[in-house]
């Protein structure tokens, strides 16, 4: 038996690795390939194209790269035609996987979506196209399960991984003596985006932010995660002439988890990460830029007010969020002060992310493979 499954960047690498672990005991002799990254890899997964050469961030980005990632989709089409597998499941990246699954769907080949796109928040009309496409969702947030439902597409609510991984009750002087900052000190964590296009838009903002914000209090310290040694040569060139002691950055290889749990405030770019900081409990200001002619589409077929996970999930503006031209450096720098002056806020905010964080807890892994398993046997029955 063999099982396909396409990641398209870093989050959906880590959510099909999650769903390969339960899978896998279930299915032993199972060959399992496609596209994906380091985490399916480690699980025994045979990636039959690097995953780098799908992931692209935007609009108008991908337009240089179309030609390439068509044909890598028409490739991998053929492939999975002429030597059918028993499933084929998407991870997350819908402009990639829904396309794929709409023709192997209508091949005779069950698909599986994971995790569903978020037609609560932009374009809800691609819920026919979902329908046509795939057998089963399985969905990472608790209301998407009704919309899925309604549309008529076989869904399960199988948690969000994030949720097993990230405690509880965070450590927050056990990440400063990792990370070597004062038990006392105030720590501001910046995260402009793991990608090199949310660096170019956001850091330079976050960096002139951090500066009006160490004007306020000179005993303020600032952790920045970099997601590789690209991003983190680029965020070094954005500092010019100053250097990190001056700013009081320390920059971090990685340690994303560990440098929010230290923090006393988070300024984060909007994405996975402002879900990260919520299930770490911290106040944060959510930013975020990008090239104005894909900010001039995209806020147009927005149809909810909010674009933070935490506010989403809360259904209002628990944090701020400052988006494209309202995401100035005074801006942020004044909203993330407000942020570590708010003591009764802060409260506030680690009991409404205490209270997220439990209505996502599942046992992720177990919860999709026993959904994947079911898809499997209805197909062979059928």
């Amino acid at each position: 038996m063999t099982v396909a499954l396409v990641a398209g960047e870093v989050s959906g690498d880590l959510l099909a690795a999650r769903l390969l672990s339960g899978l896998m005991p279930h299915l032993p002799g199972a060959r399992f390939h496609g596209i994906g990254g380091e985490q399916m890899m480690a699980q025994g997964f045979v990636s039959d194209w690097p995953m780098e050469r799908l992931t692209v961030r935007g609009l108008f980005e991908v337009i240089p790269r179309y030609r390439d990632i068509k044909g890598i989709q028409n490739a991998l089409r053929d492939q999975l035609l002429q030597d059918p597998p028993a499933l084929f499941i998407g991870a997350d990246y819908p402009g990639f996987n829904l396309g794929l699954e709409l023709q192997l769907k209508a091949a005779g080949i069950p698909t599986v979506h994971y995790i569903g796109p978020q037609i609560w928040a932009w374009r809800a009309g691609r819920i026919k196209k979902i329908a046509k496409a795939v057998s089963h969702m399985l969905v990472i947030f608790p209301f998407e399960q009704a919309i899925y439902e309604r549309a008529g597409v076989p869904v399960t609510y199988v948690g969000h991984p994030l949720a097993e991984v990230i405690p509880l009750q965070p450590d927050l002087a056990g990440a400063r003596r990792a990370l070597g900052l004062a038990q006392g000190a105030s720590v501001v964590t910046l995260m402009p985006g793991s990608r090199m296009s949310e660096l170019k838009y956001n850091a330079p903002a976050f960096i002139d932010a951090a500066r009006l914000l160490q004007l306020r209090d000179k005993s303020l310290r600032f952790v920045v995660p970099m997601a590789g040694a690209r991003q983190r040569q680029y965020f070094l060139e954005l500092l010019g002439e100053t250097s990190l002691d001056e700013l009081g950055i320390t920059l971090l290889d990685g340690q994303s988890h560990r440098a929010i749990e230290a923090a006393d405030a988070v300024l984060v770019a909007s994405g996975t990460a402002s879900l990260e900081v919520a299930l770490f409990k911290k106040p944060m200001v959510i930013a975020y830029k990008m090239m104005a002619a894909s900010w001039h589409i995209m806020r147009h077929m927005g149809y909810q007010p909010w674009i933070g996970l935490p506010n989403i999930l809360a259904r209002q503006f628990l944090v701020p969020e400052l988006l494209q031209d309202a995401a100035s450096p005074q801006a942020l720098a004044d909203a993330v002060w407000r942020q570590l002056s708010d003591a009764p806020g802060r409260l506030h905010l680690v009991q409404r992310f205490t209270d997220m964080h439990h209505s996502l807890l599942r046992n992720s892994a177990q919860e999709s493979a026993a959904a994947v398993m079911q898809v499997i046997a209805s197909s062979r029955r059928g």
